[in-house]
């Protein structure tokens, strides 16, 4: 698999969960909305650690992580690190039982709209980045 390809693949997930989040927002199964929501920015970050690193993205799930190694984090405004802290605990919540129940009822068809969202606006944020970055290594190959 080529650094591209993986790129890509990492890409198409999140487009994915974010199709599958939509769909899931209209049907109201909101814990699951901020479930996938998660797991694209997490998907993206990584598409953009395998983009700008010589090695595979770590296995965490930590958003903070990610970003702190991307180096993402200080180009973020202070609105998004709060919804990256808010985000964290939405994979957790949304895989053990015992935690299911409080999360869905703290979710609601205006919360989940807002992390739909702005999930969207970071995700093409991360994109656009990534792609300035695909950019100045396509044109620094080409000037050698």
């Amino acid at each position: 698999m080529t650094k591209e390809s993986t790129i890509q693949g990492w890409l198409d997930h999140v487009h994915e969960d974010i199709s599958a989040a939509e769909d899931l927002w209209k049907t109201g199964h909101w814990l699951y909305v901020a479930f996938l929501c998660h797991q694209a920015l997490e998907k993206v970050l990584k598409a953009y650690y395998v983009a700008t690193k010589e090695d595979d993205p770590p296995y965490t799930h930590s958003h903070g992580k990610l970003l702190d190694i991307c180096g993402l984090t200080d180009q973020l405004s202070p609105e998004h690190l709060r919804f990256i802290d808010f985000m964290v605990p939405m994979y957790i919540k949304a895989r053990y039982p015992e935690q299911k129940v409080a999360a869905a009822r703290s979710l609601t068809k205006d919360i989940c709209q807002h992390i739909l969202e702005t999930t969207k606006q970071l995700t093409l944020w991360i994109e656009q980045r990534l792609q300035d970055n695909r950019l100045s290594m396509s044109s620094e190959s080409t000037s050698e």
